[in-house]
């Protein structure tokens, strides 16, 4: 039997309601286990011990009554630090914010508390939550469960690397450019990027900012692909002056077999290269999913032109983080911008023109997205998913040396530059499409593989569904050795 710690989120909600189970029993069990383990990962960096123990009485006493307060009932959760806790510290690893004191809960955590969660500490990110890594001056440096010289990536590398290593029953994360698929493969569990703006992120950002940025996302982090949908669902919904009006209904999906499903399959293109192990184990997932009866195409391409629609993407992408910039920066980077060739398309060239672009210039970008939503709606009025990597390679060993963008990460033996991946992130975020990232097995190296499930907008069901597909037939979570 899977040992109480690595059962997924809703199987500890079901032992609880069964009363198998009490929630400060369960609660003890992971504050033990973070006790023990977390000194080697460094991936909860926040613990309320105190404050959720309260809460698990009352959960307690609640379930002794017949009371339920939702589907996730007493099971202990964590949450990325970016997020306000009232009483903890918001810093996303800013040492400028490091005594900034949330005075509320961001409204994600108010709904997952409504779920019935026990929320206990918060995980660790990168600084400004900007790298596949996760490491700050504040926090210090988060290790990947699988091997402890390795990412486990970032932004919400605390989060993923805590799931694994059973340290916390379910968790919640943050995504503009892979923040939460990119840690769930790293590290082995199910993350979900939802569709931009079914989740409202209020609470989750920099101190001073009250704005939703473009591109965004919150969405959780699991153990299994029930927890996906349960807190996917639990988080949804308008929020703020919306709520007067607007309601949001996610749809069932319509195909429920994977006999049903006609996907096509995109393993590679000319805008980053594919480790060969990593690319083996998903063409092999692939493989055993065709057996079963999924219809796969492995020549159909949602956009004609990958390489614009990247460079749509990072135009977009860094207009949307320039606004976490301090002044001076940007006067840098406007004074480089004007200096640049027109034909230069370096990647810090685009940066310095998309942080100090005009309203007009970001307009522009803004139509040729639109354009792109279009033509992705129309690709998926013949195909059900888009299956892609979601990165270049499996978890790479820590490297914190320098700029981010000079950085190189091992593929096929050679160096390839770590900012190629993003275009795997960036495949349906530039769309505002969901993103699911299920694991499916391992290197040959015996690194965790996930594979990018995307879906036309407001699919969410569809491609967690998928995943839970994928968990059923082939296998889902395996936890890590050495954290029995």
């Amino acid at each position: 039997m899977t040992p109480l710690h690595y059962q997924t989120a809703t199987a500890l909600a079901k032992q609880i309601r069964g009363g198998k189970i009490g929630c400060l029993e369960i609660l003890e069990i992971f504050l033990e286990r973070t006790t023990r383990h977390n000194p080697t990962l460094n991936a909860i960096i926040v613990l309320e011990e105190d404050k959720a123990r309260t809460r698990a009485r009352e959960a307690d006493s609640a379930v002794a009554r017949g009371e339920v307060w939702g589907p996730l009932h007493g099971v202990p959760m964590t949450i990325k630090e970016s997020f306000n806790v009232a009483g903890t510290p918001t810093t996303w690893g800013v040492p400028d914010h490091k005594d900034n004191i949330a005075a509320e809960d961001a409204l994600s955590v108010t709904r997952m508390k409504a779920a019935g969660v026990t929320l206990f500490g918060k995980t660790n990110v990168p600084l400004l939550l900007g790298d596949w890594q996760s490491f700050n001056t504040i926090y210090g440096t988060t290790n990947n469960p699988w091997d402890v010289t390795r990412s486990p990536g970032g932004s919400s590398g605390g989060s993923a690397a805590a799931l694994a290593a059973g340290l916390t029953g379910i968790d919640t994360g943050s995504d503009i450019g892979a923040s939460i698929r990119n840690p769930a493969h790293y590290c082995g569990v199910f993350g979900h990027k939802p569709t931009y703006g079914i989740l409202p992120p209020t609470g989750q950002s920099l101190p001073g900012n009250n704005t939703a940025p473009d591109l965004g996302v919150i969405g959780p982090l699991a153990r299994g692909a029930d927890d996906l949908e349960v807190a996917t669902l639990a988080m949804a919904g308008s929020g703020g002056r919306d709520a007067a009006g607007w309601d949001l209904n996610l749809g069932k999906p319509a195909k429920t077999a994977l006999k049903d499903f006609k996907v096509a399959l995109v393993l590679e293109d000319q805008n980053c290269a594919i480790d060969g192990e990593y690319a083996d184990q998903l063409q092999a997932t692939v493989e055993r999913l065709a057996a079963l009866g999924v219809q796969v195409d492995d020549k159909a391409r949602p956009v004609a032109n990958s390489k614009r629609a990247h460079l749509v993407y990072l135009m977009l992408l860094r207009a949307a983080t320039g606004a976490r910039l301090e002044n001076d920066v940007i006067a840098a980077h406007r004074a480089r911008a004007e200096a640049s060739d027109a034909d230069d398309l370096s990647y810090k060239t685009i940066v310095d023109r998309a942080v100090t672009m005009s309203h007009k210039e970001w307009l522009s970008w803004n139509e040729e997205r639109e354009l792109l939503c279009r033509e992705w709606a129309g690709f998926f009025e013949d195909y059900d998913l888009v299956l892609t990597p979601m990165a270049a390679s499996a978890a790479f060993p820590h490297n914190q040396v320098g700029d981010r963008a000079d950085r190189t990460i091992p593929v096929n033996n050679g160096h390839q530059s770590t900012l190629d991946q993003m275009f795997w992130a960036g495949y349906p975020s530039v769309v505002f499409l969901p993103g699911t990232c299920a694991p499916v097995g391992f290197t040959r190296s015996g690194l965790p593989c996930g594979l990018q499930i995307i879906g036309p907008h407001l699919s969410d069901l569809t491609t967690i569904h998928f995943a839970r597909l994928i968990e059923q037939n082939l296998g889902g979570f395996v936890a890590p050795e050495g954290y029995s």
